[in-house]
This record gives C-alpha cells, sequence and structure tokens, in this order.
C-alpha cells in the first residue's frame, strides 16, 4: 500500500513497537530519499546501566530501508513489490547515555540501481549502513542491514 511521507510517518510514531520503545519518526523525506529518527531515552528502553538498550536501538533501524525503497518504488510505478530485511548486523561503539538519532538517505544512485535491477532481474539484494549518534555527535553503533526487494510482476524467461 502506498502511503504519502506525512501519513507513513504518523503510522510509524503510533507503531506499538516504536511508541512503547520511544522511537520517534521526526520526517519522513518527500519522494520517501530518506528518514530522521530520534530514539528518545526513557524508563521505557533504559537498561540496568541507565544507557538506551541495544535491542532499541537495532528495533529503531530495521525497516525503515525497506520501508523507504519499497514506497518509493510504489510511487514510481512498480505496483507489487515486497522488501524486506534480509539480514542485518549492528557494531556498538559507546553506550548510548543521551537519546540518539540517525538520518537515513536513499541516493539517487542507489535507487536508480534498485529500479534498473528489477526491471532486468526482477529481484535485488543491497547493502545499506547507517550511523546512530548521541547529543554530543559521538557514533553510539553503525548497524548493516541487506535489504532483499522483488517485483511480484516481472516474469522470468528462461533461456
Amino acid at each position: 500500500m502506498l502511503y504519502s511521507p506525512k501519513s507513513l510517518k504518523w503510522l510509524l510514531r503510533i507503531y506499538p513497537p516504536f511508541l512503547f520503545q520511544r522511537i520517534w519518526v521526526k520526517k519522513i523525506h518527500t519522494d520517501f530519499q530518506g528518514v530522521d529518527v530520534k530514539i528518545i531515552k526513557s524508563i521505557f528502553n533504559k537498561n540496568s546501566n541507565s544507557t538506551i538498550f541495544g535491542g532499541t536501538i537495532f528495533s529503531a533501524v530495521d525497516p525503515f530501508y525497506a520501508i523507504l525503497i519499497d514506497q518509493r518504488l510504489q510511487s514510481h510505478g512498480f505496483k507489487k513489490t515486497v522488501a524486506w530485511l534480509k539480514s542485518a548486523s549492528i557494531e556498538y561503539k559507546k553506550p548510548g547515555l543521551t537519546n540518539l538519532r540517525f538520518s537515513i538517505k536513499i541516493t539517487d544512485e542507489d535507487f536508480n540501481e534498485c529500479m534498473d535491477t528489477l526491471k532486468n532481474r526482477g529481484r535485488i539484494i543491497k547493502t545499506f549502513s547507517v550511523e546512530i549518534v548521541n547529543d554530543q555527535n559521538e557514533i553510539c553503533a553503525i548497524a548493516k542491514n541487506e535489504i532483499y526487494i522483488r517485483d511480484l510482476n516481472f516474469t522470468y524467461t528462461r533461456v
């Protein structure tokens, strides 16, 4: 289903796993080119060390690449696609002592590669990386997301 950036932002804001972990979608960029997210440190996501629980950080970065690319593909004429997180890894660099934030940007080059590959092969697996920073702009974690995208209308031909 295709949403507007504004309606998708609000849908994700009230999505229970995000809401209760204090993961706040600040903005979804025009044409789904990116997203700005804040993880608000609170009693709901603090561990015994009074830092943001690593699972909250991991949950925050999990869905965005797949959602953004899928929405952008649909807005560019792909009517029946699936996109999901195939694999992910995260490297924690510093404890999350303050609120955390990250921005995801999908470049035109990356998006065009996805579109071209889908048109020619019907599916693509692509890896993206994002840095999660604290209020002092220090890197607290780096996540890598491998996304699987498939055009369900693609017809495979045997050679």
